[in-house]
């Protein structure tokens, strides 16, 4: 509009000194061409705003929100290579989730599909309309998305606690959260320090408590009361141990400093070994031998964790007398046994309405056990 007011003024000094006639055919000419440009910037402007309108209504691609694990590798090695021997790189691939998914999908009449990967693939919080994009993955044995992978973790912004089972916010971007002050610019993501990183709120997402058997209420906690045992007072949090620090790289090339392990020990290895300790006390009175077990949890949190009814720890005594025949045998299991609605045991959470027996071993608990059996003949000695 500013160009046509300048050509009207330009039209009407012509006209004052007489060559108006000579102007008039240009004049509608340059006319035209202004009006067509306004329209044509109209069209522009109205087509910028759908295409405006359209992003911000049309949701990204799950694989844009949340890449493979694969994609970190290329800057990643690292921490990449430790994920992928951990069991959270097969959150979703393991043959026992694929079995279990199947029995709660039948057990539930495949209603609420997206449940049991708010766990196992907890970015399904985000796209809760494609729990069956996740299901078919799962049952075709082999997946192609990740469970729990990199995306999964270092996207959460905050955890709310107030729900149970406690649950992850997200903030899908470029931006990617972490425990680091001194990271390093990158063109591949932005970083920002999160204090949550450092802290067990993190882990509450999944080991908190099993969603299927929420009606249970405290009689299904995973974790016991963790908060009140002596090295979460001391400051110990769940990566103290399952993500410990060590010396490496946290991307490709950068100078190595002060990292978090990503294999996540526990389960296997020298944590586990090292997660509970055993003293013996044998007393042999004649025909009758005693012998008194003390069981100590050198852990802040229930032993086992992870779904008692699948998990358990076995207290084994063996009594082997002449030439290393065993002659006595007896377990103390520690788990939890469940009962479905007829009153039937199952290993199914998702299948409890009660828990019949629990025996798990609680945070820094110390147990004893007394077994007592014939003393062994015919052997001057004998091995427990």
């Amino acid at each position: 509009m500013i160009r046509y007011r300048e050509f009207s003024r330009v039209v009407m000094r012509r006209r004052d000194i007489g060559i108006v006639p000579q102007m008039k055919a240009t004049g509608r000419w340059l006319l035209a061409v202004v009006v067509m440009a306004v329209s044509v910037l109209a069209v522009w402007t109205a087509a910028d705003r759908g295409l405006a309108q359209n992003s911000a209504t049309v949701k990204p691609s799950l694989d844009k929100v949340f890449p493979s694990a694969n994609k970190c590798k290329r800057c990643h090695e690292r921490a990449f290579e430790e994920w992928e021997t951990s069991p959270l790189s097969r959150s979703i691939h393991s043959p026992a989730f694929r079995a279990s998914l199947d029995e709660y999908l039948t057990f539930s009449g495949n209603k609420d599909k997206a449940l049991c990967f708010r766990c196992h693939a907890p970015h399904v919080n985000e796209f809760v309309d494609q729990a069956p994009m996740f299901v078919a993955q799962v049952q075709s044995g082999d997946p192609a998305i990740d469970g729990v992978g990199c995306a999964q973790c270092h996207l959460i912004k905050a955890v709310d606690r107030s729900t149970h089972p406690p649950v992850p916010k997200y903030e899908p971007g470029k931006t990617l959260f972490g425990p680091y002050k001194d990271y390093i610019e990158n063109r591949a993501h932005e970083s920002l320090e999160v204090d949550l990183f450092r802290k067990s709120d993190l882990c509450m997402n999944c080991h908190f408590s099993v969603p299927a058997a929420a009606t249970l209420g405290k009689n299904n906690d995973l974790l016991g009361a963790y908060e009140s045992s002596k090295a979460f007072k001391s400051g110990k949090e769940c990566q103290t141990c399952h993500m410990p620090e060590q010396i490496g790289e946290s991307a490709n090339g950068e100078n190595k400093r002060k990292v978090a392990n990503h294999s996540f020990p526990g389960r296997v290895g020298k944590l586990r070994q090292e997660a509970a300790k055993l003293e013996l006390k044998t007393e042999v009175k004649g025909d009758q031998t005693k012998v008194t077990a003390t069981v100590q949890s050198l852990v802040p949190h229930n032993l086992p964790t992870t779904h008692p009814a699948w998990a358990s720890v076995v207290l084994d005594l063996t009594i082997k007398g002449k030439n290393l025949k065993t002659v006595y045998r007896e377990q103390r299991v520690y788990g939890r046994t469940y009962a479905n609605a007829k009153g039937q045991k199952t290993v199914f959470d998702f299948q409890a309405t009660k828990v019949l027996e629990d025996t798990v071993l609680k945070p820094e608990e110390t147990r004893t056990e007394v077994f007592t059996f014939p003393t062994p003949k015919d052997a001057p000695s004998f091995d427990v």
